[in-house]
């Protein structure tokens, strides 16, 4: 019997034994820190039906399965499944708006159409299998969100899904140090490009990009659908930002691209609630939140700090700032973090609270600390006990850095 009867027997996943579900297959994925293989037993005994491993030392008896390598076998498995199953599949992938964008043109194509799409952020070399391998013989329409922080790994993701749809969000700054600069980046999202090229796919392109319509010009027969983000004008949304219009315009031009109902398109978009961190605005008993701080780079930092200086105060009367470090920057970590300095110190009223030590060795040659309204806070804690001893009111707030530095554990003081 083939992976793939035994899959058709069993289709669910796990990969972690906290989270089995019964009559599941278990894979035994590897880490830089851990070792599937040796949950194998437990697993079962947790309720999978059967689990695959890669090393020969954790078979037992005919519910494992030994394979060369867990991880290769999970993502052909899912390659097989997405070529049985046949339906069209859109691949989501850029440097910024990716999960927005997603959400987004998922719920406009599900008003049409039985759609699977990418849960979270879900993105990787295991989270792209895995999505894959939940869609079922009703799912018509896959929408697959792709992530990438080094070339190579859009085109390993590509190979995977095989899909017939693409869309770049844009080609941004994220992910500096892992593509090696600018050029390395627009050569990695672009594999998604190259991708659907080779496989007469086509993609959607937003025309007021030049970076985006250069770079479907430069790939020869590559099918593609221009749009403008002029869409999305009159559309309403609950999502704060105005760089998210593009995000919206996106779902507007692939929805009539796929001939959804206008009016339910826009039913579908307005009644979109952001969630996780990304694009939301709360109302708290003191203040006003724009939060953003899922991640960061130069590119989101930028647009959500020019949004924010150029939205007014409304019933409030402080501005404040409160950024995290961008990561994974390398060597441009210096120059990035001190030109979005610069443009959040654009407003002389505003009150800036700067998290983390990336921020701080920029805020000599800057000039911030002459301004009398930045706080320097060497990590996450120290400006959480600020907050505790001097809480902010009556303030718009922004909160906006990479996920690593843990801003929106800071929510619930503000």
């Amino acid at each position: 019997m083939t992976l793939y009867d035994l899959f058709c027997r069993h289709p669910r996943i796990s990969t972690d034994t906290r989270r089995i579900e019964p009559g599941s297959l278990f894979f035994a994925l590897r880490g830089a820190t851990f070792d599937g293989n040796r949950f194998a037993a437990e697993a079962l005994a947790r309720g999978a039906a059967y689990a695959v491993v890669d090393d020969p030392a954790a078979t037992a008896g005919e519910r494992t399965v030994l394979v060369d390598d867990a991880l290769t076998a999970l993502q052909e498995l899912a390659r097989e499944h997405r070529r049985t199953l046949g339906i069209p599949i859109l691949a989501v992938a850029g440097s910024n708006g990716k999960t927005t964008t997603k959400e987004l043109v998922g719920r406009v194509l599900a008003e049409g159409f039985e759609v699977c799409a990418t849960q979270g952020n879900l993105n990787n070399h295991i989270g792209v299998p895995l999505t894959l391998l939940s869609m079922t013989r009703d799912t018509e329409f896959g929408v697959v969100e792709m992530g990438a922080s080094a070339c190579g790994e859009i085109a390993r993701l590509a190979a995977i899904a095989e899909p017939n749809y693409g869309i770049l969000t844009n080609i941004g700054r994220s992910h500096l140090e892992g593509f090696g600069g600018p050029e390395g980046i627009r050569r990695g999202k672009g594999e998604l490009y190259d991708f659907l090229a080779a496989h007469g796919g086509r993609v959607f392109v937003r025309e007021e990009d030049p970076v985006l319509t250069e770079m479907v010009a430069e790939r020869s027969g590559l099918a593609s659908e221009p749009y403008s983000e002029r869409l999305a004008d009159g559309i309403e949304s609950q999502l704060a930002g105005d760089y998210n219009r593009y995000n919206i315009a996106a779902a507007v031009a692939i929805g009539r691209y796929f001939d959804i109902d206008e009016e339910r398109m826009r039913h579908a978009i307005a009644n979109y609630a952001p969630a996780n961190n990304r694009s939301q605005r709360l109302e708290t008993g003191r203040n006003t939140l724009v939060v953003d701080c899922y991640n960061a780079n130069p590119s989101s930092m930028r647009a959500a700090i020019g949004d924010f200086l150029a939205e007014g105060l409304g019933p409030h009367t402080r501005r404040v700032l409160i950024l995290g470090d961008m990561l994974e920057l390398g060597a441009w970590s210096a120059d990035e973090h001190a030109a979005v300095l610069r443009q959040a110190l654009a407003d002389p009223a505003a009150e800036l609270h700067l998290v983390g030590p990336r921020f701080a060795e920029v805020c000599a040659a800057v000039g911030a600390a002459q301004t009398g309204r930045t706080t320097l806070y060497p990590s996450r804690a120290e400006l959480a006990e600020a907050l505790r001893e001097r809480p902010v009111a009556d303030a718009l707030v922004l909160l906006k850095g990479s996920h690593g530095i843990g801003l929106e554990k800071v929510v619930e003081l503000l």
